[in-house]
């Protein structure tokens, strides 16, 4: 996965405890548990944290990593710990913890609006070319 060419110069501004990120949203029926197929209660599904929490991460390598660069998730953990109603706001947010290589590893936390922990854990996101990444995909690369 990771290209061969990354210049690590060109990441030197992704240090541990410095690169965050955050998204807000308010809980709508899309990110339902009953919408998304994961259960079958209208509270804030846990495919709907997940994805708030990688949006987070994508928030924070924003602008921080060359164009001609992405990541794409390779892992994730997930502890969702409280319901989320219809109509309430909820906070994702992110912080690096780890950087090894092309291998960047977020610590993440959703709460409410209100600092009520709704879910943690942790997102691991591989560096690629994007171009390379994409050739790949399609079968292209040699």
């Amino acid at each position: 996965m990771p290209h061969s060419d990354l210049d690590a110069t060109e990441l030197e501004p992704l240090l541990p405890d410095q690169v965050t990120g955050q998204v807000t949203t308010v809980v709508d029926e899309a990110d339902t548990a009953q919408t998304m197929g994961s259960g079958d209660v209208p509270v804030l599904s846990t495919p709907r944290v997940l994805a708030l929490a990688e949006a987070a991460t994508m928030a924070a390598l924003t602008r921080r990593i060359p164009t001609r660069l992405s990541t794409v998730g390779i892992e994730a953990t997930l502890r969702h710990v409280r319901a989320v109603p219809v109509g309430d706001r909820v906070i994702a947010k992110v912080v690096l913890r780890q950087r090894d290589g092309s291998r960047l590893t977020f610590d993440f936390s959703l709460t409410t609006a209100e600092a009520d922990p709704v879910a943690d854990g942790s997102i691991v996101r591989q560096l690629v070319d994007r171009e390379d990444f994409l050739a790949r995909v399609r079968g292209d690369a040699d």
